[in-house]
This record gives structure tokens, sequence and C-alpha cells, in this order.
């Protein structure tokens, strides 16, 4: 097995997280139960003339894998693997609505070739003119660490350095559908905040976050990855067994964790996995969360990731993150775990170096 270095990290989310600039302190809690990415200066990063035919998924991926490239000096990598739960969902939606409106006939085919899964990573290797391995993973919420495995693969295989990121936009008739369901909350019920939920549902939301990987430690490096291990389905009293498995497998026990980022989203019927785990195994370690910064999507946990990075790298964990208090000197194991709705449970493990 080699070694897998984060070099480089890019993010577009709801949260200023493209000024690079900014930190943690600048950032605050989502208010609305719906929230749109906060929209960078796509003129630095994209041509004028082509930002307004491409999706807010496009356009997000572009901007932070060219913040994540620039950040590990990779001018063309050598092979680009994305994962995204739902595609350009707003281009999806615009094309069904012509089938309806227009009785499936005298249909332009633009909104569907810019709906699939795999347009954001086919666009970044145009502006790239990159010819390399290009694949695209849609495994719902594990769709981002699918990407992660692959990623591995490649360099085990051979190669320097890898792109890898998740992506995913709102669609507003999805968007809608799950309302009806319960899946999204009430913004009535975000006052308190997701930590001290007590309702059903979570904040729907989107992003796009790329990492570069490389064989070999840089300037830059933001972290050493580890490992990755994803299941469709736990029950709840499994997921200390499996995570116990697997920091077996990678010759680690809870005590050698520093941190625990955890994917919590405010669903009272769901977050109970994490429950578990900070009442219980994790009780004496620093827990973090994310989803109140980041909101809801099948690729949040990359969002997850690309905060634990800098919190590895600046070796502080801000306030805003924080779910208890425990004193961490130096922060050199972390674990994230991640699930939706009781399915797609991810575990991946970082290191420092």
């Amino acid at each position: 097995m080699n070694n897998y270095y984060i070099n480089g990290i890019g993010c577009v989310s709801a949260q200023d997280t493209s000024n690079l600039e900014l930190n943690f302190s600048d950032f605050s809690e989502l208010k609305n139960n719906i929230v749109d990415v906060f929209k960078p200066n796509y003129k630095a990063f994209i041509k004028p003339a082509m930002i307004r035919r491409m999706s807010s998924g496009v356009k997000s991926g572009i901007v932070a894998s060219s913040i994540a490239l620039k950040e590990a000096n990779i001018d063309l990598p050598e092979a680009i693997i994305t994962g995204s739960g739902m595609g350009c969902l707003r281009d999806s939606e615009k094309f069904l609505e012509g089938i309806i409106n227009n009785n499936e006939q005298y249909l332009t085919p633009t909104s569907f070739i810019q709906s699939t899964h795999n347009t954001v990573g086919g666009q970044i290797a145009l502006g790239l003119s990159c010819k390399s391995y290009n694949v695209t993973y849609v495994h719902q919420a594990t769709s981002f660490e699918s990407s992660l495995i692959d990623s591995m693969m490649m360099i085990d295989e051979g190669s320097d350095h890898i792109l890898i990121g998740g992506v995913d936009e709102i669609g507003p008739h999805t968007t809608e559908n799950h309302e009806l369901v319960g899946h999204v909350k009430k913004e009535s019920d975000l006052k308190n905040g997701i930590l001290n939920s007590d309702s059903k549902g979570s904040v729907f939301s989107e992003g796009a976050q790329f990492f570069a990987i490389e064989r070999d430690k840089k300037n830059s490096t933001y972290a050493k990855f580890i490992d990755v291990a994803v299941y469709d389905k736990l029950e709840i009293d499994e997921v200390e067994n499996k995570m116990n498995q697997f920091l077996n497998d990678n010759k680690m026990q809870i005590s050698d964790i520093d941190m625990i980022v955890l994917g919590i989203n405010g669903d009272i019927d769901y977050d109970e996995y994490y429950n578990l785990l900070m009442r219980k195994t994790f009780k004496n370690t620093q827990q973090v969360y994310y989803k109140h910064l980041s909101g809801e999507y099948n690729t949040a946990s990359a969002f997850g990731l690309w905060a634990a990075c800098k919190i590895i790298k600046d070796q502080s964990i801000p306030k805003i993150l924080k779910i208890n208090n425990k004193e961490v000197p130096t922060i050199n194991n972390v674990l994230l775990y991640n699930q939706y709705r009781g399915l797609s449970h991810s575990f991946t493990l970082l290191s420092s170096c």
C-alpha cells in the first residue's frame, strides 16, 4: 500500500469557502431550510462567455477543482474522479419539464446532455485539456467515498497525482418532493440549531469539494489519507463493531483517535447513529460536526473531509465546529463517520504528516 497525501483542497458551499482569506470564524450556522451555494467570483475561474451556459454544479466544480489544483501546484492531473449522488439536477428537471410541456415533441437535447452525472468531470477535463482517466461514481451518499477508493487504487497502480471531488446541486422540483415526505426541516425548527434539534428532516443544500491526492508529500500537504470503508446498511448497534473493525484493519483503536468528525444533520430519526458514539464510544474524544454550515446533500461528507483537512493542517479546532470540549494537544489521527437516513455509511481515516 502506498501513501496518499492530500496536497490541495477547494470548496464551494453554502458558506463563502472559496474565499481563501476567510476562516471558520467568518461562517455562521444556516438559518434557512433550503440553501443555495454562496456564489464565488466565477469570472476569476471561467471564461465569461461560458458561465451562462453552465449549471450551478458545473461552475462550483470548476472553481473548487481549480483551487485544489493550484494549491497542489498541479497543471494536469493524471485522473479526474468525481462523486455525485444526483448529478446536474436542475438540467434534469428542465429536460423533464420540457417533455411534459411539449407533449414529448420538439425537444432540444441541450438540457439532457448537460444533466448527466459526469458533466462536471467532463467540463473540468475540457478546461484542462485533460485526456486521462475520467470517471464519475453515483452511489448516493457514498458517491464521494467511492471516488476516494478509486483514487487509492489509481495511486497503487502507479499514478502520482489524482483530482477527486464530490458535487451535488439543488433542484426545486426534487426539493419540493423531499419537503412533501418530511425530509426537509421546517425553518421554525432551526431556532435552536441542528445539534439540539428534536424534529425530523435536515437542511438541504448543495456544494462542490475537490482534493488533489498525490503519492508524495509537499509543503502544501494538509493531511495523509489512510483508508475509507463504506457500508450500504447498518443497524445502530452494528456501527461500533464495524468502526472497531475498520480501525483494527489500520492498526489503530479508539484511544488512538484524537478527533471524530460526525455527519449530524439534525434529523431526530437518524442522528441516534451519531448520538450512541457521542455518549459512549467517543465520550472522551473531541467531537466535531459540520452540516450546520454545509447543509445536507449526497456528497456533503466531502465538506467534512475539507474541514478535517484544514483542522489537521492548522492544528486548531474552530469553536463553531465543536460538539464537546476536550483538550487535544496534537491532532494526529482523525476519523470521519457519515450516514444518510440509516443508509450509505462511511468511515474515513486521516492523519497528520
